[in-house]
């Protein structure tokens, strides 16, 4: 299988996730137990005057992970400033971000278990001590340099905690997990980005599009723009269920939301391996897809459903996975 961009990858970015997104707490679908605790943690660090403890945001793609960053900012009524880890290469350029802060400023470090060894060591003074250790110069005359920093809020986010160093997890003292929606939130989800899009859908519909996102909101958002654009093509002003179901078959995403490559993948199993168990690396080679993006992107949903199974031998299609496909073990 050749490596393509997946409609349903949750990697993708949202072109209007802008537009979308919720501003506040009070916004925010699902994770109602999440919100309840971020909210007590914002509450005592406003009512304090300091800065929120660092927090760590982890679970799959799309889930909602910089929007709950941007929140914290607008909940604590500070700035908001953010990176990616691969782009903070050598030391200085942690240290131009860090110095710019401003007292109080949320500081977003996405794929934060990317950082190189070197910038990770940094950040550890100024996560614990608000200082910032760098070494200036290099050779017998280098010299390090102490540099105080304002207090800020750190929010990392990542979707492998297991490659983030202990050290590092260590100094978070808020730790957040995002897992997948179910349909009936995803649904709310879907109505009200129909709505702030001007685009009217039925409930039935909503629901229909929330079943095929697989429990991720940047996918059902993006359904929803796709199925405003077969309602316009088929002369509608309101998406129905009849207009989801047009949709899907056109993009190739079953009632479940698998698409072909989740199909090839559980079939590549089921035909080269006898169902399993595969291990990841001979399963990469067959399908030609790096081992990190079967397990990031690929795995996660069919594992929440039930067709997938991880065992110390490796990959195996379960009963549920056979039925699904249609095909008899």
């Amino acid at each position: 299988m050749q490596s393509k961009e997946r409609f349903l990858d949750a990697n993708i970015p949202d072109e209007m996730a802008a537009t979308i997104r919720p501003r506040s707490l009070s916004d925010f679908i699902g994770h109602e137990s999440l919100k309840q605790n971020l909210s007590v943690f914002v509450s005592g660090a406003r009512s304090r005057g300091e800065a929120m403890d660092h927090v760590l945001l982890y679970g799959p793609p799309g889930l909602g992970k910089t929007t709950l960053a941007h929140i914290v900012a607008n909940e604590l009524g500070t700035n908001f400033r953010a990176t990616a880890a691969p782009m903070l290469t050598k030391q200085g350029d942690l240290a131009a971000i860090l110095t710019a802060l401003e007292p109080m400023d949320v500081l977003f470090i996405d794929e934060i278990h990317r950082l190189p060894t070197a910038i990770e060591e940094v950040l550890y003074s100024a996560m614990e001590d608000f200082k910032l250790d760098i070494m200036l110069g290099e050779g017998p005359s280098a010299k390090s340099v102490r540099i105080d920093l304002p207090p800020f809020t750190l929010v990392g986010a990542t979707t492998r905690t297991g490659l983030l160093s202990n050290p590092l997890r260590d100094r978070f003292g808020i730790d957040l997990r995002l897992t997948f929606y179910s349909p009936e939130d995803l649904a709310r989800i879907i109505m009200r980005s129909a709505n702030i899009l001007g685009t009217p859908i039925d409930a039935d519909g909503a629901l229909m599009l929330a079943r095929s996102s697989r429990g991720t909101p940047r996918i059902a958002n993006r359904l929803l723009k796709r199925a405003r654009d077969f309602a316009a093509a088929l002369g509608k002003n309101q998406i129905t269920a009849d207009t989801i179901k047009t949709t899907l078959f056109q993009l190739h995403i079953d009632e479940c939301g698998l698409d072909e490559i989740d199909r090839e993948y559980m079939n590549m199993i089921i035909k080269f391996y006898a169902g399993g168990p595969v291990g990841i690396e001979n399963l990469a080679a067959a399908l030609s897809e790096p081992a990190d993006t079967i397990e990031d992107v690929i795995e996660p949903y069919l594992m929440q459903l039930g067709f997938v199974q991880r065992t110390p031998r490796g990959r195996v299609i379960t009963d549920a996975g056979y039925k699904h496909l249609g095909v008899e073990k």
